[in-house]
């Protein structure tokens, strides 16, 4: 029975010494942070140092070799003008994306000067060919003014003897006529607002055009 107990005993302080031993065993290691301070000291730690949240911090293993690097730890702001900074260089890339398609299209529409300058013709025609029709509507106008006058020229002694039907076909003559001017003034606006666009466009296509010719050139010596 008293070699039973001792047994037992042994057994007991045997298992303790081991567990003792499995506690007493470092934990893997996870990495050591190093980085220079502000101030130019060089630091390491084994978790991130606060002294250097605001820089990069390397990570080494066991054997001196860097593991990673930690970006530094940005405040609220920071974070903020991070994002609008990323945010300004995703639009600028759209906006980048969105010239050279137009760029492309506008080379596809106009390959060359000639099919820039039939474009600004034909616009241009269309525009004169409404304005040619106001004017034709405006000497109409004109003439029915001068029938309407030699009618009136019987009541000059006394206009209110005129036929309300005289003096009404008057006035609609002339609302008539000022506004066919407005019209074509509207046109004349329109003509240069075309010449306009395409002027610059013209300006455009010459730098891309340039720019095809150039390197069609480097193309060739090659």
């Amino acid at each position: 029975m008293k070699q039973a107990l001792q047994a037992a005993i042994f057994v007991c302080v045997l298992g303790g010494l081991w567990a003792g031993a499995a506690l007493a065993q470092p934990a893997p290691a996870t990495g050591i942070y190093a980085c220079t301070d502000a101030k130019g000291r060089r630091l390491t730690a084994d978790r991130p140092i606060a002294d250097c949240v605001d820089r990069d911090q390397r990570v080494l293993g066991t054997t001196g070799v860097e593991l990673r690097r930690v970006g530094p730890t940005l405040t609220e702001n920071e974070r903020a003008e991070m994002d609008a900074r990323r945010r300004q260089q995703l639009a600028e890339q759209q906006r980048l994306r969105e010239e050279r398609a137009r760029d492309k299209a506008l080379l596809l529409r106009y390959p060359e000067p000639a099919a820039h300058d039939a474009a600004r013709a034909e616009a241009l025609a269309q525009v004169d060919s409404v304005m040619a029709v106001a004017q034709q509507r405006l000497q109409e106008l004109g003439a029915r003014q001068k029938k309407l006058d030699t009618e009136l020229e019987f009541y000059q002694n006394d206009p209110r003897k005129a036929p309300p039907g005289l003096r009404r076909q008057l006035q609609e003559n002339t609302d008539s006529q000022q506004e066919q001017r407005r019209f074509l003034q509207h046109q004349a606006q329109e003509r240069q607002r075309i010449n306009q666009r395409f002027d610059a466009q013209l300006a455009e296509l010459r730098r891309l055009w340039a720019g095809e010719a150039g390197a069609a050139a480097v193309t060739a010596r090659e």
